[in-house]
């Protein structure tokens, strides 16, 4: 009887394996990975075109360390699980791909393996990547192999364990790794398509700017639903027509100026969104830059904004709170915002009735107060206005009031801020 059940129990074993294993071998399939290249009918003009799309991917930024040669490697991603360092991206034929070929890099871009096979790690956003053209990978792939040759090693990532362990990653990919080209939709017009394309692929605007679990993963019912940006703490607002965090209250004309030169009326860039528009957006062509807001413009709302705990406040103990920040605000905040909170339109963003102040998720103005705020100098805005820190002359429990009471004036609606979420960013560049 024993040996029986035993036998039973094995059987068992044996079929949740296979289970498993055909699973895996089933959710790691990519259908038209072995998609031909096309010979481009001009050479010169193929390589300008990967140019410009490499900047659309902003892969320079990610692809090039602090003081370090372009497209060399070496930034650290921070990540949860510990940091991951980009590769070297130069044609240099040992440490960089100058051995490798469109085919190996299409591999790379559309199925997240390297040029031997091996898993990369999705903190290089092919899960985004993989709905770009084959034609697009081919013509980026052109001009890095234009670049001058770098001979810098790539740095292995220092991962914690079990997270360490590639052999993982087909589980993750099982999970959240859904391959596939950008297929248009027959309904929308070719604009609409455009940006769904840039915003869903090199955009990656997902990566940022969706929730994500504690394995990394996004859920594709929440995508662009907003999120806090892992490690680097600062919180990525909706980018669908939520109108109280999100985009709904926006103007197309507004938000393509917004992406291309970092401020629009009554609203700056800042943070890491800064980078991004620095390094990429500015760039973009005002027909991309069109078609990429109006896309986004057209996206219903698909998750419910986060909710913030509980206030543990007695209503007469916020109303001293509002009144000590109407202080500090008029001393040190009304000069450049206004007494009316409604700022100077492309020069200081209004505080009345900010997403940026009124998001549940109040990260972003506590890190702006104790580190200030940098817009990025662009071909539209060359000489933006910055927002100084004001950490090292302003308390926690100074810098609580007076969000709490900007939070609380000009008909916003916040919950107060207590002065230990400020002291949670007081270290935290």
């Amino acid at each position: 009887m024993k040996r029986k059940i035993l036998w039973n129990v094995l059987a068992l074993l044996l079929a949740m394996f296979a289970i498993a294993a055909t699973w895996l071998a089933l959710a790691n399939r990519n259908p038209d990975l072995n998609q031909a290249s096309v010979p481009p009918a001009n050479p010169a003009a193929q390589i300008k075109q990967g140019e410009y799309l490499a900047r659309v991917g902003n892969c320079m930024s990610c692809h090039t360390a602090r003081g370090g040669e372009q497209y060399a490697g070496g930034r650290a991603v921070p990540t949860p699980f510990g940091n991951i360092y980009t590769s070297n991206l130069t044609p240099d034929a040992e440490s960089g791909i100058g051995k490798w070929n469109n085919g190996d890099f299409w591999q790379a871009m559309h199925d997240g393996k390297s040029k031997d096979g091996s898993l990369l790690y999705p903190a290089f956003p092919y899960t985004n990547y993989t709905k770009v053209s084959r034609a697009d990978s081919d013509a980026i792939f052109a001009y890095l192999q234009t670049l001058p040759p770098v001979g810098q090693k790539n740095i292995a990532p220092e991962l914690r364990f079990p997270y360490n362990n590639r052999a993982l990653l087909y589980v993750w990919r099982a999970l959240y790794f859904r391959p596939g080209q950008y297929a248009n939709d027959d309904k929308q017009s070719v604009e609409w398509n455009r940006g769904a394309y840039l915003a869903q692929g090199l955009g990656h605007c997902s990566a940022c700017h969706s929730p994500r679990d504690s394995f990394g993963g996004t859920d594709l019912k929440a995508e662009l639903g907003g999120g806090m940006i892992p490690v680097l703490n600062w919180y990525a607002p909706p980018l669908n027509n939520d109108k109280e965090n999100g985009l709904g209250n926006w103007e197309t004309a507004h938000l393509a100026a917004f992406l291309k030169t970092g401020v629009a009326p009554n609203r700056s860039v800042s943070g890491p969104m800064a980078e991004v528009v620095a390094g990429s957006l500015q760039h973009m062509s005002d027909a991309d830059v069109g078609a990429l807001s109006g896309y986004l413009k057209s996206l219903p709302q698909q998750i419910s904004a986060p909710t913030a705990a509980a206030e543990n406040l007695r209503p007469e103990d916020k109303k001293t709170m509002i009144t000590a920040g109407a202080k500090l605000y008029e001393n040190q905040c009304a000069t450049c915002h206004q007494a009316s909170g409604k700022g100077v339109p492309s020069v200081y963003p209004a505080l009345a009735g900010s997403a940026a102040i009124n998001t549940p998720i109040a990260t972003n103005a506590i890190r702006m107060v104790l580190h200030g705020g940098y817009a990025p100098s662009t071909v539209g805005n060359p000489r933006p206005y910055g927002m100084p820190p004001f950490g090292q002359s302003m308390s926690d429990e100074e810098v609580a009031t007076v969000l709490t009471y900007v939070r609380n004036s000009w008909g916003n609606q916040g919950n107060a801020i207590s002065s230990n979420e400020i002291n949670h960013y007081r270290s935290r560049h």
